[in-house]
Order: structure tokens, then C-alpha cells, then sequence
């Protein structure tokens, strides 16, 4: 377990604050609000130990970059703005995902994304 520094304590009120998946450079941006020195490096190598430590999970969204939420989440999709290309969380799960694939198959897991523009940018 890493010591709990200002920097560290700044990265995980932005995620607890922001209810949705983020980019590094969101969380450098949102934590210089609790952390004026908060660096890109900074923020990569604390990301990289939450995630290990299991606090945070990786989003992968094809053609976009990483980004993380709290692992603590249950089962969701989302959303992503197609002007602001920021990423929101899309709560539910259609039920009849299994009934999708062909005969004899059997679903381990999915994703969907769904893509729009957000109310900040219609």
C-alpha cells in the first residue's frame, strides 16, 4: 500500500467527485483544485498503483484513449459525446444480450458504447 500523499488524496476526490470514466488529463485537470503541483506523471503513476491495487479498473473504449472509474462499480456501459469526447456512464443492461449471439454460442461477456452528444453540447 502506497503512503497517502496530498497528490494521491487529490486523485481519488476527483474520481469519487467526477461519477464517470476519466482521461489522465481530466484528473490533472480536476485535482489541481486540491493539488495546484498535481503533474501528468504524477497522475499516470498513481492511476497505474490504484488500478493494481484494485481501486480503479481501465474503461476500453475502441479509438479512444484509457480511461478509469472506480472498480467498485457494478456492470454499466457508456456513453461517449461526440463533440466534448468525454465518456459518461450508461446505467442498465439490456437482458436479451445472450439471445443476441448465434445458436451454440455461448456469451462470456460484452460491451456496448453508446455514441451522441451530451446536454453541454447540444
Amino acid at each position: 500500500m502506497q503512503r497517502e500523499t496530498k497528490q494521491r488524496r487529490a486523485i481519488r476526490r476527483v474520481f469519487l467527485e467526477s461519477g464517470r470514466p476519466l482521461v489522465p488529463e481530466e484528473v490533472v485537470e480536476g485535482g489541481k483544485r486540491f493539488a495546484a503541483t498535481l503533474g501528468i506523471a504524477t497522475v499516470y503513476r498513481n492511476v497505474k498503483r490504484l488500478v493494481e491495487e484494485g481501486w480503479l479498473k481501465t474503461v476500453e473504449i475502441p479509438g479512444d484513449p484509457v480511461r478509469y472509474e472506480l472498480a467498485s462499480h457494478p456492470h454499466h456501459h457508456h456513453f461517449v459525446c461526440r463533440d466534448c469526447e468525454r465518456a459518461f456512464d450508461v446505467h442498465g443492461c439490456p437482458q436479451e444480450i445472450d439471445s443476441l449471439a448465434p445458436d451454440g454460442f455461448q456469451v462470456e461477456s460484452h460491451e456496448i458504447v453508446l455514441y451522441g452528444t451530451c446536454p453541454a453540447c447540444c
